[in-house]
């Protein structure tokens, strides 16, 4: 009995570094090799000042700028979580038509109007950017033509050609928007 209780110890430390130890140290080397950039947060900086992540979405309010989703938790990282209104909330649809009135042309594409699950959703649908080509190119006194042909080379396609939808990080956008205009 005794001689399995050793083994039965012996095993569980032997585990244990593997799982603890070397298995994470295994994936973060991997990470860091290999994908440096996204592995370390896909941060974006500007003289050497960290501006954003690709992956978390940032609140863009001036005209001058395209606008993210709209998000339930103010775009706080530290409170990431959607609304939890149900499809028949009242209060869900108040929000809705309250935001649906900023748009002028119709139809109004669903993520211009409704948060993301975690409130932090760093892209927009082709259809909500281009729906807000207008408005960015009047507060920056452009052709519409040319923030259009912005958003066209910003839109990200399916993930391998079949998965997800096409979509246009706000963030980048916004930044390529600076460069070419300002």
């Amino acid at each position: 009995m005794k001689e399995h209780i050793i083994i039965s110890f012996r095993i569980t430390i032997a585990l244990l570094v593997i799982t603890c130890g070397v298995y994470p140290l295994l994936v973060w080397a991997v990470g860091q090799l290999a994908f440096h950039h996204r592995a370390n947060g896909s941060l974006i900086t500007r003289s050497g000042r960290i501006i954003g992540s690709e992956l978390i979405g940032q609140n863009f309010s001036s005209e001058r700028y395209f606008h993210g989703r709209p998000s339930a938790v103010d775009y706080d990282a530290t409170h990431s979580g959607g609304s939890n209104l149900g499809a028949t909330s009242k209060k869900l649809e108040e929000r809705i038509a309250t935001a649906a009135r900023t748009f002028s042309s119709w139809p109004i594409p669903a993520d211009a109007v409704t948060t993301s699950a975690s409130g932090l959703d760093p892209h927009i649908s082709p259809a909500n950017a281009l729906l807000q080509v207008s408005r960015v190119a009047r507060a920056r006194g452009l052709e519409e033509r040319r923030v259009r042909a912005l958003v066209e080379a910003h839109t990200e396609g399916r993930f391998l050609g079949v998965f997800g939808e096409p979509r246009v990080n706000v963030l980048l956008l916004n930044l390529a928007l600076e460069r070419g205009v300002s």
